[in-house]
């Protein structure tokens, strides 16, 4: 695929494809570890996190479909990760669930359609196509750095 659209979906994958190695062979107990006290950041956390993010931006803003936000924990999905591989394994399934029903959202527009406004937070925003993308793929790309440092804290990983 080439376009604007494929270029957006590229980036997209790819950081998607990052958190998933970042949190790769770790313990339940290892990806619940939050960071640096008072913080609640950890790589759990942040998998919660952006299945959440996923959720909002492409089933609530884009699709428009009502209904509670996943991981309202009053803190974006951070504030309750438990080391446990049932937490883990519910976590991910929330994750691979939202990515699955982003791109298919997806698959059915084109680049005509990214300039598209959509109206959302009970009718006080507005943003194009285009932005939302741009700004999921921003929300990645600054978790999946927090995530590299986690990482390394955790077991001395670094790198992509």
């Amino acid at each position: 695929m080439t376009g604007e659209l494929a270029n957006y979906r590229d980036y997209l994958t790819h950081y998607r494809a990052t958190l998933e190695r970042k949190c790769a062979g770790l313990t339940p107990a290892q990806l619940a570890t939050r960071s640096v006290p008072p913080s609640s950041l950890s790589l759990l956390g942040m998998v919660r996190h952006l299945a959440r993010v996923e959720h909002f931006w492409f089933q609530r803003a884009l699709v428009e479909v009502e209904g509670e936000r996943i991981y309202d924990d009053g803190d974006a999905g951070f504030a309750v990760v438990e080391p446990t591989e049932e937490a883990v394994a519910e976590a991910w399934a929330a994750w691979r669930e939202q990515v699955a029903l982003a791109d298919a959202w997806l698959d059915g527009i084109g680049d005509e359609d990214l300039g598209r406004t959509v109206t959302f937070r009970q009718g006080t925003e507005t943003s194009s196509v285009r932005d939302i993308l741009v700004h999921m793929i921003e929300e990645y790309a600054r978790h999946c750095g927090h995530a590299d440092l986690l990482r390394e804290c955790l077991d001395g990983v670094t790198g992509e």
